[in-house]
This record gives C-alpha cells, sequence and structure tokens, in this order.
C-alpha cells in the first residue's frame, strides 16, 4: 500500500519525480483521541501469547494481574529490536515481561518522514509478536506522552528495576537519564555494535580520529577478510577500485516487496490519521516485517546486489535510485538485522574481493566509526564553543521556511531534550533553502535526490555527500539545520548517525574525524551521474556549481590554509584572475538568493547559457581542478 504525500513548492516539479501536492491539515494531535488505535496489533498480540503459554503447557494465556508479575522487566528501545542482544540474549522468556511504548511526542517531535515513522512503528509491532512467540510476556505503552513519560508510570509500580540496553542515541540517553538517577531503570551494555572505545583509540592520530586506521585495527583483532595476519586480497582497502560509472549495464536489481496483511493496514491508518501532517511518500510494502521478509531481503542483497556493490558504489543514476546497493541500513540501525550476521555472511560470501571488502568497509568501518564518535565525543559536544552550544529545541530542518508554517509538534520535548551540537568550523549559517524539501531549483543533481529522498526516505551514501552533502555546503547551509533535515528525511538516521556525517563529513563543521572538506564543482557530479544529460546547464561551462566551488575556497581560504590536503585547490583557487574571482561571488550570491526564496534557477531567455553566471570558470577549470578527480584519494563511506 503506497500512499502519496509528498511535499512540494509551488514551483514546478522533475517531471522524473511525479509528487501529490495534496496538503492535509490535521486537528493538534492532542485533540484526537487513540492516537495508536491498534485492534489488529493487539488481538494478534493475545493469540500469539496464548498459543506460546499453550505450548510451554501452561494451558490458557492468563494475564499478568492473575498470575503475578514476571521477576524480570526488560524495556526495549525503539532501535533496539532483537531478541539476540542487550538483557533479553540471556533472558528467560517464562520470567520476562518486555516493555515497548509508543509514542505520539516522539514520534512528531521533528517532521520526520511517514517512511520512518513506518518503519519504526511496523518493526516494533512484529518484533513485539516474535518476543510474544517465543514466550515472553509484552506489555506495549501507547499515548501522546513521552516515552519517559510513559514508562515513569508504568515503573512507578512496586517491582524490581527494569533493564534497558544502553541507548545508542544520545537523545534517548538524556531523555532517560531520569529514570536512571531515580533508580527505576537499570542500563545494561550496548550488544549490537561490533566494537569499542578502545578501538577508537586505536583509530586516533594527533590530529584527530581517522576511520582508515580504525578500519585496520578492528580487522586485526577480529581477524574478519584476514589471512595470517594479512588483509585478504593483499590491502586493507579496494576503494580505489570502486568507482565505475553505471549506464545501466548490467541491469540494477529491483529491490523486494512484501505481501499486504490487515497489521500493515492498521499502521497505514494510524500513520494517515495520527501524523497525517507529516511529510513524503509511504509505502508499507517495502517494509520487511517478519523474520522470513527480512531473510528474504538479505537473501536478495547477499543474491542480486553485493557481487557488483563493490565497482558501482560511488555511480549515481536517475535509473536506479539503488543502483546495487542493499537498503539494508535500516533493519542494522533498528538491529532487526544483526551487524554481526551481515559482516559473517558477506565474509563467507564467494564474490569479488572489491565488493566483499567495500561492504564490510562499510558497516564494519565507517557504521560502526561513526558510532564511536558520536560516544565519545557526547555528540559533539566535547569542547564546543559558547557560540556552538546545543540548540535549546528540536530543529525543523527547514521545514517552516518550506511551508510557510511552523512545524507543530504534539507535546514540547521532555527535559534534557536540545536541538543538537552545534559545531560550525565554517561559519556557514543559511537556512535550507526549500529544494531539499521537494521544491525544484532547476538543478537536475539536487532536484533528482531530493525527489528520490521524499519518495522512500531513502538514497545511497554518495548522492547524500556529494549532491546534497556537497551543495549544502557551497551554498553555506547551516551545518545544523542539514543536519537536521537528514535525520527527518531518512529511514535510516539516528543521532548517532546523521550528526557524525553531516557536522563532521559533508560540512566539515568539525575536523575531528575528516581530513578536509568533501566538495567538488559539477565534474565529480557529471562522471558519477547522469543527471547531468537532463540539465539545463551544461558541466564545466554554465553549470553553477563551477564558479560555487571556486567561491567557497575563496571565502574559507583563511580557514582551510593550514590544512595539507586543501594545498593545491587553495593555490588554484588564488590563481584565478581578480575579474574571474569576482564573478564567482556574484554567482554565488544570485544561486543563493534564488534558492533561499525557492525559485527555479535557469538561464536568462534568449541569453546565452552562461549570462546567469557571468564569468563563470570554463571547462578546463571546472573538470581539471576538482579536489575529488579521479586520482583523488575518497572519503570512507558508509552504507
Amino acid at each position: 500500500m503506497r500512499i502519496e504525500g509528498l511535499p512540494g513548492g509551488a514551483s514546478e516539479r522533475s517531471p522524473t519525480h511525479p509528487r501529490n501536492d495534496v496538503r492535509r491539515s490535521a486537528a493538534p494531535m492532542s485533540r484526537r483521541p487513540g492516537p495508536f488505535a491498534s485492534t489488529v496489533f493487539h488481538a494478534e498480540l493475545a493469540a500469539r501469547a496464548a498459543a506460546a503459554g499453550r505450548k510451554a503447557g501452561a494451558g490458557a494465556h492468563r494475564s499478568g494481574r492473575e498470575r503475578g508479575p514476571r521477576p524480570n522487566l526488560v524495556v526495549v528501545l525503539p532501535d533496539q529490536l532483537s531478541l539476540e542482544i542487550g538483557a533479553l540474549q540471556t533472558a528467560q522468556p517464562a520470567e520476562t515481561t518486555i516493555v515497548l511504548v509508543e509514542s505520539v511526542e516522539w514520534f512528531s517531535r521533528r517532521p520526520y518522514h511517514r517512511q520512518r515513522i513506518a518503519w519504526i512503528l511496523f518493526s516494533q509491532r512484529k518484533f513485539a509478536l516474535e518476543a510474544a512467540d517465543r514466550g515472553f510476556e509484552v506489555e506495549v505503552l501507547a499515548g501522546e506522552a513521552p516515552i519517559v513519560d510513559q514508562l515513569r508510570a508504568r515503573l512507578a509500580k512496586p517491582s524490581r528495576a527494569a533493564h534497558v540496553m544502553d541507548p545508542a542515541e544520545r537523545e534517548m540517553r538524556a531523555e532517560l537519564a531520569p529514570l536512571v538517577r531515580d533508580g527505576l531503570l537499570e542500563v545494561v551494555p550496548h550488544t549490537g555494535f561490533l566494537t569499542t572505545a578502545a578501538d577508537l583509540d586505536a583509530g586516533s592520530t594527533s590530529e584527530g580520529w581517522r576511520m582508515d586506521r580504525f578500519y585496520q585495527a578492528v580487522r586485526r583483532r577480529t581477524g574478519i577478510l584476514m589471512d595470517h595476519g594479512k588483509p585478504r586480497g593483499g590491502k586493507f582497502s579496494f576503494d580505489a577500485e570502486n568507482r565505475r560509472r553505471w549506464d545501466g549495464d548490467p541491469a540494477a536489481p529491483t529491490p523486494p516487496e512484501f505481501p499486504g496483511s490487515m497489521l500493515r493496514e492498521e499502521v497505514v491508518a494510524i500513520i494517515e490519521s495520527t501524523f497525517a501532517q507529516h511529510p513524503g511518500t509511504l509505502d508499507i510494502a517495502t517494509i520487511p516485517g517478519t523474520r522470513a521478509e527480512i531473510d528474504r531481503m538479505w537473501a536478495w542483497a547477499k543474491r542480486s546486489c553485493l557481487p557488483l556493490f563493490g565497482p558501482y558504489e560511488d555511480a549515481m543514476s536517475r535509473r536506479s535510485r539503488g543502483v546495487f546497493h542493499t537498503r539494508i541500513s535500516p533493519l542494522l540501525n533498528l538491529h532487526r538485522l544483526l551487524p554481526r550476521t551481515v559482516v559473517e555472511d558477506v565474509a563467507a560470501l564467494e564474490i569479488p574481493i572489491a565488493s566483499q571488502e567495500g561492504f564490510i568497509r562499510q558497516v564494519l568501518g565507517w557504521r560502526e566509526f561513526v558510532y564511536q564518535v558520536h560516544r565519545a565525543t557526547d555528540g559533539f559536544r566535547a569542547g564546543a564553543s559558547e557560540s556552538e552550544q546545543p540548540e535549546p529545541a528540536p530543529g525543523d530542518g527547514g521545514y517552516a521556511r518550506w511551508k510557510g508554517a511552523p512545524w507543530r509538534p504534539a507535546l514540547p520535548p521532555p527535559p534534557g531534550v536540545d536541538g543538537g551540537a552545534r559545531p560550525n568550523l565554517l561559519k556557514a549559517e543559511l537556512g535550507l533553502p526549500p529544494a531539499y524539501w521537494g521544491t525544484a531549483s532547476g538543478l537536475a543533481c539536487l532536484d533528482d535526490v531530493a525527489g528520490d529522498v521524499w519518495a522512500e526516505g531513502w538514497s545511497h551514501h554518495i548522492t547524500r555527500l556529494m549532491v546534497l552533502g556537497n551543495i549544502g555546503t557551497l551554498l553555506g547551509v547551516s551545518p545544523r539545520e542539514l543536519c537536521d533535515w537528514f535525520w527527518i528525511a531518512y529511514i535510516d538516521a539516528w543521532d548517532w548517525v546523521v550528526e557524525p556525517n553531516v557536522l563532521a563529513m559533508a560540512t566539515y563543521a568539525t575536523p575531528v574525524m575528516t581530513t578536509k572538506p568533501y566538495v567538488s564543482g559539477s565534474a565529480y557530479l557529471e562522471r558519477m551521474g547522469d543527471s547531468c544529460r537532463s540539465c539545463r546547464y551544461t558541466p564545466g561551462k554554465d553549470c553553477p556549481l563551477g564558479p560555487m566551488y571556486w567561491a567557497f575556497l575563496a571565502r574559507n581560504d583563511a580557514i582551510l590554509a593550514e590544512n595539507l590536503r586543501m594545498k593545491l585547490p587553495l593555490a588554484s583557487a588564488r590563481g584565478r584572475a581578480d575579474t574571474v574571482r569576482a564573478a564567482d561571488a556574484r554567482a554565488f550570491v544570485a544561486l543563493r538568493e534564488v534558492m533561499i526564496r525557492g525559485e527555479r534557477q535557469q538561464p536568462a531567455p534568449g541569453e546565452d547559457r552562461g549570462s546567469l553566471f557571468e564569468g563563470a570558470p570554463s571547462a578546463a577549470t571546472d573538470r581539471g581542478r576538482s579536489p575529488r578527480s579521479p586520482r583523488a584519494k575518497r572519503p570512507a563511506k558508509k552504507s
């Protein structure tokens, strides 16, 4: 079942991404009764519990009040949906009650993509049914109140302290801190990740943490893709071999879809009523829920994607959103599919080493690295200057600027929840343009990727970094606002994922884990993608990304001057004629003004294609001097 509700402004849309512009005005959530009306879910949960009781020889299922409370209480957070990690690893089902929470406040804290809400809510309910099948008693708390308030009301009843696995998200740790402080929750280690703080220490240099050193140390410690102490294939990374452009051959696989059910329909109905004002298209059929469906998704990824993943992992195309990417990141981040499982499975596959290593580097390397850095820096708060203190409240990622009205969550966030860290090395303060919300900009690369994101809440890592992140950085967009947008728009987004990838990687707002800004003009986008073919601009001639790139270098020269990896591009920028540098600056200002108004970029009618960006660099300067030329070192990437 696919429900259209994509964002979009009054401007013309990209023809390749048709959108439904229906605006749904919802009544305030606090006035809507039964936000999680769940007749189907609760009936199925009760039936599973009764069947598990009969199987265990306990006779007909009896309520907890009739038989007395089970001695062990385990709170399972929305991104900890596995019976194989944390306190549930060793728990005895007959002695354990699992508590799950569905909170309108939490889901509406930001204007999250509908598909993200569906992934979490549907996955949590499928996990509850699995737990009931195994003989666990399952309680589902549901209401408008924050997660912490619903848990406090439940845990205040006389019982032993409940256990909870250490939250991966800093925001959730802050929300639950009062319950831990008051002795109502006892935190146990998170066992869903594959690395520790000691592994991060092994990736430390005098300049900060570096992923390649971290990854190599973890490979050595775990023995993954190692033969007799040496990396399989003779080197730790095959990234240099994984840079092919994809022009449609071999054909990209089509992701699986999953059969409808009453439970799926109920989740759709909840989102369409309680979360109707949230943006994005909802397609419940693309979400694997049962163990069999998850196994099918992973089998598809191993069979159809991974053999060719490596060579084409950087390729971008309008023909296929995913190319050969596996799309399993939301399953990993919810722990519906465990990282250790996918790493072990891929290490055992008989596929080319460039694909095998390339995929494992994303999971065992980059994914683990960003998690450990986020923990070590307290979500990039450690050492923050006075001007970089966290925002007081969760941000809307530019929603109000696009919508023309503020985002209104169901309730204020609980104490301890703020708007996230605000590192900003390059002093970028522009509000996020409406183009990121679906308003056509005239830049085909940006419009294509933004359309993909609002269509399904996902795009692969190069489109995230080199289209969305790159253009935002060239424009001087606020790193915090861009980060909030990623958190809102992506189905696999959690603070430990988006903050390192956006604040440190994409925008270079902090240098603690990356060595340089990853920015480029049009050359890289033309080389690795095909959006330029449908764009009204010509790369290297009148494409505004060329002058935007040079203007970025000019205005950040003083900040980046001591960065060794920026020496050559900065020298090239300084060597440009004064008239050309002035033209770059004018083009930068012109593009910013048009984009922040939510208007479409276009050459002036009847004039030469380069007239809007007078003095734009020639094809030679834009194509030949990008810091991401084919020989340049590429960033580590995430899955």
